[in-house]
């Protein structure tokens, strides 16, 4: 069985808030790792007032590419595949309606490249994302939908004859947003008398919710690569923003975990467990 994974994601930036850590504790393991990107991330707007100038507004597109490239060297993809869509902005904008827009893309032949992809790469594990219910964005729900349908349609002889030998990938996980992580670490601001980012979000959320069954990765080793990472998107993220308002020895002590949920398999693993990959 090869021991590689293939990651599938919407947009720059994508990459280094879901999963980054696993992705780097695995390649350190021997794992190869390579990222699929779906769109160039056109829609996006300048995040972090301090990468505003009139220069990255010129080629807001070069630039994410650029901190794609330097954040994927960070993590340590050993390739990186941009599958060159239009990021397809929110519903009902006009970036939305554009015709190279990834939403608008025929489904058939996205997969079809994703299936040529997978039999080239032959993983045990694909990574794609889950239905996506908090942050119902186009192309994220898109990813969901042909990570689901590829993991069926690589292994089928009958599917894209021309894209390659069948492969059989034997998991299928989804990075999770999961409740457990967002109370155990509102909890430990708490305790220190901090304000967690996630206190506003997790208001209105039932108190009974639960997460479905998760597998854990213990990225303790991993993690301050996985913010350089998430760093490396100057336009997009702001290094004294929310997403690094939980401190590293916090979320170490508290909860140094990246959730994944297990969406198929092959081999009969428990959607409960401590690695992605046998």
């Amino acid at each position: 069985m090869s021991r590689t994974i293939v990651a599938l994601h919407a947009h720059p930036d994508d990459e280094s808030s879901k999963g980054a850590g696993t992705i780097a504790r695995y390649g350190d393991m021997g794992v190869r790792c390579v990222l699929v990107t779906a769109t160039g991330g056109e829609a996006g707007d300048v995040l972090n007032s301090a990468a505003d100038t009139p220069e990255v507004r010129s080629d807001l597109t070069a630039v994410r590419r650029a901190e794609l490239r330097d954040a994927a060297a960070i993590i340590g993809y050993d390739d990186v595949v941009m599958l060159g869509y239009r990021d397809s902005g929110m519903p009902d904008t006009d970036e939305n309606r554009h015709p190279e827009a990834f939403v608008n893309a025929s489904f058939d032949e996205i997969l079809g490249r994703l299936v040529a992809i997978v039999r080239s790469e032959q993983p045990e594990v694909i990574l794609g994302y889950d239905d996506h219910e908090w942050y119902p964005h186009p192309d994220h729900l898109r990813i969901h939908d042909l990570s689901e349908e590829l993991f069926v349609a690589a292994a089928d002889p009958d599917r894209f004859p021309d894209a390659g030998e069948p492969w059989a990938a034997q998991r299928l996980y989804a990075p999770a947003f999961s409740l457990r992580r967002i109370r155990t670490l509102g909890q430990a601001m708490a305790d220190r008398g901090l304000d967690s980012p996630f206190d506003r979000w997790i208001a209105g959320v039932d108190p009974q919710a639960s997460d479905p069954p998760l597998t854990h990765v213990d990225v303790s080793a991993h993690l301050e690569r996985a913010r350089s990472a998430l760093r490396a998107h100057r336009t997009q993220i702001d290094p004294d923003g929310p997403w690094f308002q939980i401190p590293s020895d916090v979320i170490l002590a508290a909860y140094p975990y990246e959730d994944f949920e297990l969406m198929a398999s092959r081999d009969g693993a428990s959607p409960v467990g401590r690695e992605l990959i046998s």
